[in-house]
């Protein structure tokens, strides 16, 4: 009898565990990594027990096929629940009226107050929130303390004009140069930012839609980028020089400053003292504002959920300080709540100049214009040849100013008229 009875409550504690998982929700990353997911799965099984009417199935996209894959399931009525949304498909999924507005949700969430403005900025179209965004790939300058010592440099540059100045004076130390100019692949960012911190404004294009990377500025500041280089401010072949190049420019002490994203620290940190280098806000330029370049990507509900305040709360979960430090940490990338530069990991002169851009009025965060369709092509391909063509002397700031902003131009036209 009691076997019989031991057994029975055993089958009805199965059932009810079965019958109270009523709520399965699906997820979708799509910046993968083994590292990515384990930290995923780690606040998703919190998550779970905290919900035990809720089970999560993460569904993994690998990056390269991403965009493809996702896009075929959601026309093929498989839809997620919650999604990985990077900044370049923002626009995308929120404009085709796809997104669930998360407004509301965060009006009345715990942790909604502390987000900071440029994390309910980043996440919005159209004056709408979209998405929460888990952390920022923002660009600022590293730079060598011992190398500016020795250049008798007493502070870090502010201004790009202290930059030039800086750089010029490490690069008078035997075998020593200023900035690891990044010309190959991947260095669109920088020829962008310094033409927009002269010309004064990040706006890709006028109201007219005509591109404003040719005007007298913005030629200004790709001007810098080629004199930098000329004059030996750079190491010669950074020409070519990709991520890896320089960072490891950065960190071997071949030069002093290095404008990259938080996911560079983890390598430098592993190589340098911690003592020996530190993090400053990008330059500003002539009209007192700097214009760091910067991505993202967070988590976002599709409209036609069946479940949308349960999927509210797995974003909820996934964006709590708690779980959004864990994910900074282990991913790179600066978190999204107000007072995180207080958690004693952020709390250091690495990170300083991050928080000092993301929280700074001069500071203006940049965002590539992703809509583009041939955006692509133009930062990996065009801007690539042309700019190496330009530091090598074959090609002026003007010309390849003139031969960008023509491209760009008619890429507007032909989204303008997609609308």
């Amino acid at each position: 009898m009691n076997n019989l009875f031991a057994g029975l409550t055993a089958a009805a504690v199965l059932m009810g565990t079965a019958s109270y998982a009523e709520t399965t929700l699906k997820l979708v990353e799509v910046i993968t990594s083994p590292e990515r997911t384990e930290v995923l799965r780690g606040v998703v099984d919190e998550f779970e027990a905290n919900n035990p009417d809720v089970t999560v199935e993460i569904v993994s996209l690998p990056w390269g096929s991403a965009f493809e894959k996702l896009a075929t399931m959601v026309a093929g009525g498989d839809i997620p629940d919650v999604v990985e949304m990077p900044d370049s498909w923002q626009a995308l999924y929120a404009g085709s009226g796809q997104l669930a507005s998360l407004k509301d949700h965060v009006a009345g969430w715990e942790h909604g107050a502390t987000l900071t403005d440029k994390t309910v900025a980043m996440g919005s179209q159209s004056g709408d929130l979209y998405m929460i965004p888990y952390g920022f790939y923002l660009r600022a300058m590293f730079y060598n303390k011992k190398l500016l010592a020795e250049a008798g440099i007493d502070t870090p540059p502010n201004t790009m004009e202290e930059f030039m100045a800086a750089s010029a004076a490490v690069s008078k130390l035997d075998g020593k140069h200023g900035y690891c100019l990044r010309g190959g692949p991947g260095g669109t960012n920088g020829w962008i930012m310094f033409a927009a911190a002269m010309n004064g404004t990040n706006e890709f294009f006028t109201e007219d839609g005509v591109s404003r990377i040719n005007e007298p500025g913005s030629v200004d500041g790709i001007q810098f980028m080629i004199d930098m280089y000329q004059n030996g401010y750079a190491p010669k072949d950074s020409v070519s020089w990709g991520f890896n190049e320089i960072v490891a420019g950065f960190y071997s002490g071949t030069c002093a400053f290095l404008d990259q994203d938080p996911d560079a620290l983890i390598a430098i940190a592993e190589r340098m003292p911690a003592e020996d280098f530190a993090v400053i806000p990008m330059p500003v330029g002539p009209a007192g504002k700097a214009f760091p370049t910067i991505g993202y990507a967070g988590w976002s509900v599709f409209k036609a959920t069946e479940h949308e305040d349960k999927a509210f709360d797995l974003v909820a979960a996934l964006s709590s300080p708690e779980a959004n430090a864990i994910w900074a940490k282990r991913v790179g990338v600066i978190p999204i709540h107000k007072g995180a530069d207080q958690d004693p990991y952020f709390k250091t002169e690495q990170f300083k100049g991050w928080f000092e851009e993301l929280n700074g009025k001069e500071y203006v965060p940049t965002i590539m214009p992703f809509y583009l369709e041939q955006w692509g092509y133009f930062a990996s391909t065009m801007l690539l040849e042309t700019s190496q063509e330009a530091l090598l002397g074959q090609r002026s700031a003007q010309e390849i100013a003139d031969e960008w902003a023509a491209f760009l131009t008619e890429e507007h036209a032909k989204w303008k008229a997609s609308q």
